[in-house]
């Protein structure tokens, strides 16, 4: 919930109606629900005083496109920081210590000495795409293991590469993790070409989107056992049962869960309160 706010009136609306009340149009903040957060895209149009889209997401992707210039997005991505590079780290070392042929093992009730190939992330490279919220948190969480980061955001700056020294960084790495925001500039940016740059046996991490990864090439690669993943997201998705990706080798699904744990909604609605906040202390300083 919203945390109550000196001199802000909070209306409630139902995100799955088509229409909205009188009061309801008079709003200068719209705070979608999380779940099918594009649900109250066809509210726009009704908002002729609206200033402030702020999402529960990490990602603005659904919305940019359909809000008009003047109207400030903000995302949740401070409150998603957390959780999501613990499962990312989770995700790299469940594949680096070879948990999924363990388990396998044991179901088999396999004693597996030396029958299987651990790695560690101590000294190994792990590069950031997207040095965001989620992608310096991961970097923090890395580097407590020993692991040596680096990092890539849109424009170059103090500890970070930029988008066009990306080609160049790939090799090298035993592991790329995704994180970047979806854009017209990152849709399909891991294609062939950037799968092809990746070390051979390197570990693919996706928490971004699905169609940031090209699914038919990393589906290739996994085929050939070149590569392995771990991955958040898909596309398509929800991932169809008899799609060819649920059966390849060397690849771990979790069903876009990666901040879903205990708490993550209320650091939410802590940071649209933080946010909100901000817009008035804006508005009044400009009014």
């Amino acid at each position: 919930m919203l945390v109550a706010i000196a001199g802000v009136e909070v209306i409630r609306y139902d995100p799955g109606s088509s229409d909205l009340t009188p009061e309801q149009r008079t709003a200068s903040v719209l705070i979608p629900p999380y779940r099918g957060s594009h649900r109250p895209i066809r509210l726009l149009p009704k908002l002729p005083l609206l200033q402030l889209v702020q999402l529960l997401t990490a990602g603005t992707d659904e919305w940019a496109p359909h809000v008009s210039a003047g109207i400030e997005v903000s995302n949740a991505g401070d409150a998603h920081a957390g959780p999501v590079s613990e499962w990312i780290l989770s995700a790299i070392l469940t594949q680096l210590r070879q948990w999924p042929s363990l388990v396998r093992f044991q179901d088999q009730q396999v004693w597996a000495h030396r029958k299987f190939s651990a790695d560690t992330l101590a000294e190994n490279r792990v590069l950031l795409v997207g040095a965001g919220n989620i992608g310096r948190a991961t970097a923090t969480k890395l580097a407590a293991f020993g692991a040596h980061t680096t990092l890539v955001g849109r424009s170059a700056r103090q500890g970070v590469h930029g988008t066009s020294e990306l080609t160049s960084l790939i090799p090298g790495h035993r592991v790329v993790v995704i994180t970047t925001p979806l854009t017209e500039a990152t849709l399909g940016l891991v294609d062939s070409k950037f799968l092809a740059r990746m070390d051979d046996g390197a570990l693919l991490v996706n928490a971004s989107r699905g169609q940031v990864v090209e699914t038919s090439a990393l589906l290739a690669e996994l085929q050939q056992g070149r590569l392995t993943a771990a991955l958040d997201v898909t596309d398509p998705e929800p991932l169809p049962p008899e799609h060819p990706l649920w059966k390849a080798s060397g690849v771990i699904i979790s069903p876009h869960s990666a901040r879903t744990v205990p708490g993550t909604n209320s650091l939410c609605y802590a940071v649209a309160t933080s946010r909100v906040r901000q817009f008035l202390s804006k508005n009044l300083e400009t009014g």
